[in-house]
């Protein structure tokens, strides 16, 4: 579904990816792991097309997103969850919701809607008349999760989904990552529990310095786990 090839990328003149190369297939939940400051939000904003390349080429679903603006990366079928939410502070719940609402190509009987997502999140529910200024940080996390569902995306993205979270809330977004792996929605997940991801993901990407230096399924993840953690961090 995901195709990203030799991808280098950066700030003025801070290159930061070094020819990263990765997949994404249809239904695969994948984690992008790494200490902080080794490129795995730079990444995360080139693909959605936030960050130009300097080299390399991205193809989501066969098509180039070599020239595609940010706008037209999301109609494509790619949802982000950002690092810091970003959630609009003087809209409502259901407005944040409602905002961002896109038809599911395909299937409509398993298309996202705001039933769906209150479903999934009640206090979300409870909150939806609630402005995004007045949500804890734990509550503005699941209406960043909700509001990019509510987009029917084909990938999700998920920069730093349960970094700073009560673990109450945390457990929710578990809960949530179990029911899209459930669902074979495709995931692309930066986090650092490297617990609960070598027991829920398909496969790891193990950044350092800008580059790939390791991937491989959870089976293999948990027998070379050892030899990682110099990279992840944790």
């Amino acid at each position: 579904m995901l195709e990203v090839k030799d991808v280098s990328a950066g700030y003025g003149s801070n290159e930061v990816l070094f020819g990263v190369s990765m997949t994404v297939e249809d239904g695969e939940f994948v984690t992008l792991m790494g200490r902080n400051g080794m490129g795995k939000t730079t990444l995360v904003r080139t693909l959605m097309g936030l960050l130009p390349r300097s080299g390399g080429h991205i193809r989501f679903d066969g098509q180039s997103l070599d020239r595609l603006p940010a706008h037209r990366i999301a109609r494509l079928g790619l949802g982000l969850v950002p690092e810091g939410r970003l959630v609009c502070a003087n809209l409502t719940v259901r407005e944040n919701l409602v905002a961002t609402e896109r038809p599911a190509a395909g299937n409509g009987a398993s298309a996202w809607n705001l039933e769906k997502v209150y479903a999934l999140f009640p206090r979300l529910a409870e909150r939806q008349s609630n402005l995004g200024s007045q949500l804890s940080g734990g509550e503005l996390q699941l209406l960043a999760i909700g509001r990019a569902l509510m987009m029917n995306p084909r990938l999700l993205i998920l920069d730093e989904a349960t970094e700073g979270l009560a673990p109450l809330i945390r457990e929710i977004v578990w809960n949530c990552l179990q029911v899209l792996r459930s669902q074979r929605l495709s995931v692309l997940l930066i986090d650092k529990n490297v617990d609960v991801l070598s027991r829920i993901a398909d496969r790891h990407i193990v950044l350092e310095r800008g580059r790939v230096v390791w991937s491989g399924d959870s089976k293999a993840f948990i027998e070379a786990r050892s030899g990682l953690e110099q990279y992840l961090g944790v």
